[in-house]
């Protein structure tokens, strides 16, 4: 269901769960979630969306594909 575009950080931490994702966790900075070793930093909450390019390098850090990302069920 997410469309690949903006999206609000409450909406991809949701999905990052549904994909397998623990957290998010406090940590330094920026929070971070967890699966099997790999920690993902989530970006800080802001008045504004994630945009299109910070997600692109969010979840080619996660190893999600579009297509896996786009077949969600929010």
């Amino acid at each position: 269901m997410p469309d690949f575009g903006n999206i609000s950080r409450k909406d991809l931490i949701k999905a990052l769960q549904l994909l397998g994702f623990e957290g998010p966790f406090s940590g330094g900075k920026h929070q971070f979630m967890l699966k099997s070793g790999l920690r993902l930093t989530i970006p800080n909450p802001h008045q504004s969306d994630i945009g299109i390019d910070l997600l692109n390098k969010i979840l080619k850090q996660a190893d999600i594909s579009k297509i896996e990302w786009r077949n969600l069920k929010l």
